[in-house]
């Protein structure tokens, strides 16, 4: 059967929209696999420096048994705020050096955990916690659900866990610790959600590929700061002390 010229058109019409919305399922899927891919080399890079710094004993009494530890516990967050003020300003290579820079910094600052917890105990956890990761992270990528929502309520809460970790410095009380950590949990859990939402919904602004390297290492810095900070509360919560 023929088609009129109107029902021609409407088909040539839907099948380009169709193509375009082809175009963009495939170009998201390639930014975010960007993104984790990014975070995941971090998180490997953190590893690999966190494992190296603790097997060596001069590094290990370097770094912890000298006011060293301030610089290497301090610059990490130092490096989040330089990029988050100055990412607009930095070309995509600076942005994805100075990336790197703080994964291996908070390598050799979480050697720590190798002095306190058991390797095996580290290891669990960390499966763990990439599991959740994962399903978190998958579920704010597929969900139809609008997340945003949950930014002001799991800001207030991230700030309440800064808040109530400084003053267990001076408390040194391992039931508040624990509170802490089941919070933690719970706030880096949603926040895993809802930033990958947030990364994925920066895509369709359809900036040019500079910007857009630019805020996949963005995405991949916040996603691995929510993995690690998730391993950390975890690891509080269920790893075995030396």
């Amino acid at each position: 059967m023929a088609l009129g010229p109107n029902e021609g058109f409407g088909t040539r019409r839907m099948t380009a929209q169709q193509a375009a919305d082809a175009q963009i399922d495939v170009g998201l899927r390639s930014y975010m696999l960007n993104v984790y891919n990014l975070m995941a080399s971090g998180v490997a890079l953190t590893g690999i420096v966190a494992a190296s710094v603790a097997s060596s004993q001069t590094m290990t009494n370097l770094i912890f048994g000298t006011p060293l530890k301030w610089v290497i516990m301090l610059a990490p967050l130092a490096l989040v705020f330089f990029v988050s003020a100055r990412i607009h300003k930095m070309s995509a290579a600076t942005a994805q050096m100075t990336f790197w820079v703080f994964a291996a910094l908070m390598g050799a600052s979480l050697a720590s955990i190798f002095l306190v917890y058991t390797g095996t105990s580290i290891a669990r956890v960390f499966f763990i916690a990439a599991g959740t990761f994962g399903a978190m992270s998958l579920y704010g990528y597929t969900t139809k659900k609008d997340l945003s929502g949950w930014g002001s309520f799991l800001f207030m809460g991230l700030i309440g866990v800064v808040i109530a970790m400084v003053v267990n410095i001076f408390l040194a009380s391992s039931a508040l610790m624990f509170v802490i950590s089941v919070v933690g949990v719970l706030v880096f859990v949603g926040l895993t959600a809802y930033d990958t939402q947030k990364i994925r919904n920066q895509y369709y602004a359809g900036d040019h590929s500079e910007v857009q390297s630019k805020k996949a290492i963005m995405g991949a810095l916040t996603l691995y700061l929510d993995f690690i900070n998730l391993f950390i509360m975890m690891l509080h919560l269920f790893g075995s002390r030396e």
